[in-house]
């Protein structure tokens, strides 16, 4: 397991993030599937966040990244949501003809990696025990 730092922590937080155009409209396609991705992973860098997989389906993307906590993973999906939406529909006009917004309000997140959730929690309750 890799581990990162900042200032104040040391952390392993990474998650599956998935969204949705609205009205799961399959329109992440051709040129819109590149850009999305050239964006994502240049805002990613600029956010100082590690994705480790992009994956772009004709009606959904599929994020695989590690987050700073202080940063927060709520503040990075509206970043990159946001950011996204304003670039793609100023570069196909398509996009704002066919949706009033390119994004759901709403995204899938889970967290991944680390030791299985039985593992912890036997650890946890063995603390006092040492």
């Amino acid at each position: 397991m890799k581990i990162k730092t900042n200032k104040n922590i040391v952390y392993s937080c990474k998650f599956h993030v998935i969204w949705c155009p609205k009205y799961r409209r399959k329109v992440l396609v051709s040129d819109v599937e590149k850009r999305l991705k050239e964006i994502i992973l240049s805002q990613s860098i600029k956010l100082n966040v590690d994705v480790i997989e992009v994956e772009i389906m004709p009606d959904h993307a599929h994020l695989l990244i590690e987050v700073d906590p202080q940063y927060g993973i709520h503040r990075y999906i509206k970043n990159i949501k946001g950011f996204s939406s304003r670039v793609l529909r100023m570069e196909f006009k398509h996009l704002t003809t066919k949706l009033p917004t390119l994004w759901t309000n709403s995204y899938f997140v889970s967290s991944v990696g680390g030791a299985p959730l039985k593992v912890i929690k036997q650890y946890i309750e063995n603390q006092k025990r040492h």
